[in-house]
C-alpha cells in the first residue's frame, strides 16, 4: 500500500476506484448511441442499487422512480459507484447512500451543472432518512430548477 493510501478510508479508496472503473467504462462507450447509452447507464445504476443496504435501496430506488418521472432526459448512471443521473456526460444529481460512508443518512445533491442559484447562497445536497411524498414532491421542484 503507498503511504498516500494510508490518508484515505477504505470507502473513499472504493469510490476512486469506482470512478476509475467508470471513466473507463464511458471512454468504451464513446461511440454507441444515445439509446445505447441509457441503457448501459440504467443497468450500472441497477447493478450499484441491487449492492446497497435494504433502506439505502429503497431511497435510491425511489429517488431513480422520482428523476426518471421529472426529468427523463436525465440519463442514469453511477458517479463514484453510487447511483447519479446526467447530461451531456456530466453527473447533475446523485445520491449518495449512507451505507456508502457508515453515516446516519444518505444524501440526495446536486452538481455545478445545475441550475439552483438562488442569491448568493444555496443548498446543493438534502440529507435524506425516508421519502414522504411531501418530501418527493419537493424534490421534484429542485429537480426542476436544476434542469431549466
Amino acid at each position: 500500500m503507498a503511504d498516500n493510501d494510508k490518508n484515505f478510508t477504505a470507502e473513499e479508496r472504493e469510490a476512486m476506484q469506482a470512478a476509475a472503473k467508470e471513466a473507463r467504462t464511458r471512454r468504451s462507450r464513446a461511440k454507441k448511441s444515445p439509446e445505447e447509452l441509457r441503457a448501459a447507464g440504467e443497468a450500472d445504476l441497477k447493478e450499484a442499487v441491487a449492492k446497497l443496504t435494504d433502506e439505502d435501496r429503497l431511497l435510491a430506488e425511489k429517488l431513480h422512480a422520482l428523476v426518471s418521472e421529472v426529468a427523463p432526459e436525465l440519463v442514469p448512471r453511477t458517479y463514484y459507484g453510487m447511483p447519479a443521473w446526467g447530461r451531456d456526460g456530466k453527473v447533475l444529481c446523485f445520491f449518495q447512500p449512507a451505507s456508502k460512508f457508515k453515516v446516519r443518512y444518505g444524501t440526495f445533491g446536486f452538481e455545478p451543472i445545475s441550475n439552483l442559484d438562488d442569491g448568493t447562497v444555496w443548498p446543493t445536497a438534502y440529507a435524506v432518512t425516508a421519502l414522504t411524498e411531501q418530501d418527493l414532491e419537493f424534490l421534484a421542484g429542485r429537480i426542476r430548477q436544476a434542469i431549466s
